[in-house]
């Protein structure tokens, strides 16, 4: 990805042109779910302190994590769809810019049910990120380099948890508190905003992008895209039993990724006794184990092509497959009284996790055509985020009385659960294959 002129014509001119453009649009793809990432786990991070602060309940705060997780779960569909219609540039810009303001208004919140409602605004702009991360692939990556560029792009889905830490405890320190965190993150997320409005450009559009690499990302033929009416492309969508495949092992997914977003500090404060300090020291190792995961899955997939001869889709499985084995370090929390070693269980988990999601985004993907990838990706997220949902509102009534350790053991057999549906409904089969 090193940057350097080529000349020659470009996709919308005469102008300069820099090599490997569609990485460098990725990376900025990647900025801006890093900080989506840092806005929506600013949370989880001063929620000890929220809770004093405000005198929040536990279960209180379940509902105000269930806030942001009931808006994304519904609006995922919804941003993606729009994205889809309007097209990538404006339909993120308009999310990302709502996100911004939402995180800004949290230092005035006096109140937990003003906090669940300004999480309720955000998660329903934060619904975007994964929708529109299945339309930067598909748009601006050919099929051979999809499962690679998931697994990148899902770098941004960590990073961005796992630069939180010392972020918060550097804006809680210079600007004031829980207030002064909130307001720089947000306007953290607006500089972003003006980013993605100055650099952005489809494909066909951008005056950086030589015509050989638009060639290269159009090789596969694909038929253009095809908008539809909000209702009728989630129809369509219901319909396929591939969708079912991608969906139920989201589901089952996760779980384990809203426990490390939102409750993991809470954990490591109330069963460990960790303060702030310790937790910003500790908090960010899942998320970076994570990022590994992420960078790690689609080289994964190219090494059981090489190794065992599968074909990308089965290459791709295989890898979720192996992601679901991971998880299982998880359950191995529960009977550990260590702190290290159940940060480090903790962090087999998040590397684990996101080799999952990031196959999942690839076989979304590949199984679908572009006029609907961003709103199967929203359809998937959905799934993903009711199971989430449901599990906070689960912890917020019985953490306080039974601990975290069943939790733990459940979340790590969730994923070997969805495993079997992804291999039912999505693997190929010699018949598929000839």
């Amino acid at each position: 990805m090193n940057r350097s002129l080529n000349p020659g014509i470009t996709a919308a001119g005469t102008k300069r042109t820099f090599r490997h453009m569609r990485w460098w649009v990725l990376v900025l793809f990647l900025a801006g779910v890093t900080v989506n990432y840092i806005t929506r786990n600013s949370l989880g991070l001063l929620a000890p302190e929220l809770k004093d602060s405000l005198n929040i309940t536990t279960e209180q705060y379940s509902y105000i994590v269930g806030a942001f997780q009931l808006a994304y779960t519904f609006f995922q569909p919804i941003c993606g769809w729009l994205i889809d219609v309007i097209g990538l540039k404006v339909g993120f810009l308009i999310c990302a810019s709502v996100w911004a303001i939402a995180c800004l208004f949290h230092a005035g919140a006096g109140s937990w049910l003003h906090l669940a409602i300004l999480r309720f605004v955000m998660g329903s702009a934060e619904a975007a990120a994964t929708p529109a991360n299945a339309k930067v692939i598909g748009e601006w990556f050919p099929k051979k380099e999809r499962p690679i560029a998931a697994g990148w792009a899902g770098v941004g889905f960590s990073l961005g948890a796992m630069l939180a830490p010392p972020i918060i405890y550097f804006a809680h320190a210079a600007f004031g508190g829980w207030q002064g965190a909130f307001l720089f993150t947000g306007a953290l997320a607006l500089g972003w905003v003006l980013l993605w409005w100055w650099l952005y450009r489809d494909p066909d559009q951008h005056p950086n992008l030589s015509k050989s690499e638009l060639d290269f990302i159009r090789q596969d033929n694909e038929p253009p895209a095809v908008k539809l009416p909000f209702f009728t492309a989630l129809k369509s969508v219901s319909k396929n039993k591939r969708f079912y495949g991608i969906a139920i092992p989201a589901f089952m997914a996760e779980p384990a990724w809203g426990v490390l977003s939102f409750w993991v500090p809470l954990y490591l404060a109330k069963e460990l006794g960790m303060d702030l300090k310790q937790i910003v020291m500790f908090a960010w190792l899942p998320f970076l184990a994570a990022d590994l995961g992420s960078a790690a899955s689609g080289y994964l997939t190219r090494l059981y092509t090489k190794i065992f001869g599968f074909t990308q889709v089965n290459s791709v499985v295989a890898s979720s497959v192996t992601g679901a084995f991971l998880m299982l370090s998880l359950a191995a929390v529960a009977v550990t009284k260590d702190p290290y070693v159940a940060i480090a269980l903790i962090s087999i988990g998040g590397f684990g996790h996101q080799i999952i999601s990031c196959m999942l985004s690839a076989l979304v993907v590949e199984k679908f055509d572009k006029g609907q990838m961003a709103t199967v990706n929203g359809m998937r997220g959905s799934f993903a985020w009711i199971s989430s949902f449901l599990f906070s509102l689960l912890i917020g009534v019985t953490a306080d009385t039974i601990g975290f350790n069943p939790l733990f053991v459940a979340m790590g057999f969730f994923d070997l659960i969805g495993a079997v549906f992804l291999i039912a409904f999505i693997a190929e089969r010699r018949a598929q294959r000839a």
